[in-house]
């Protein structure tokens, strides 16, 4: 009998009689940090689904240039390489950050997160300098329904790594201070999920628009 059995006593029988545990709420709730891991990655499903319809958005309007410039003409496969480059990386780095939180390294903890947001913050140059780059060549947003969607995907994106940068410093904050209190790695956890699922979606970005777009 495993020892999660839970001994009850039969009215009827006058005997006593085990109920094994069945996974299902007998052996008591999950840890909280399973918890707010599988709430996070509800949300994180969330966003997967909103740049699911960016992306439809997006297929469907490629070749709508209104006889403007196409994917072709105007995407620098160097510069977006760059921009890849620097967000793995990044990843990398925050799961160095996740494994010194595990050992309760301040140190490393600092010096990888630090390592994480300064590549962050280079990928949003290089894409603000792309973006600055199309415009300044008269194709903006509203030049025609192509880079309203490609504007709109890729700046979505943009945004999420904008917020990503901004949660990064609030957790060095929180760590430093306070240190590594199970709430703290809690919240972090959550950061760490989302600055990879950002990494997910770019190398997506980078294959499905870049790279076959500059083919086309």
């Amino acid at each position: 009998m495993s020892a999660s059995a839970t001994t009850l006593l039969a009215p009827a029988l006058g005997v006593p009689r085990t109920v094994e545990a069945t996974g299902h709420g007998e052996a008591g709730p999950a840890p909280k940090r399973v918890v707010v891991g599988f709430g996070f990655w509800v949300f994180l499903l969330s966003d997967f689904i909103m740049f699911s319809a960016f992306f439809a958005t997006y297929a469907v309007l490629a070749g709508a240039t209104a006889g403007g410039p196409g994917a072709a003409q105007l995407f620098d496969v160097g510069n977006v390489a760059w921009e890849t480059a620097c967000l793995l990386l990044s990843s990398f780095c925050c799961g160095v950050a996740s494994l010194a939180v595990e050992q309760r390294n301040q140190r490393l903890t600092q010096l990888a997160l630090l390592a994480t947001g300064l590549l962050g913050f280079a990928f949003l140059v290089l894409e603000i300098h792309e973006f600055a780059g199309m415009v300044a060549q008269g194709a903006g947003p509203s030049r025609s329904a192509f880079l309203s969607s490609f504007f709109a995907l890729v700046g979505c994106h943009g945004a999420h790594v904008t917020v990503g940068l901004l949660w990064l410093g609030t957790m060095m904050a929180q760590l430093y201070v306070k240190g590594f209190r199970a709430d703290i790695r809690r919240r972090y956890l959550c950061f760490s999920l989302f600055w990879h699922a950002l990494d997910i979606i770019w190398v997506g970005l980078f294959t499905g628009v870049y790279l076959i777009g500059a083919g086309t």
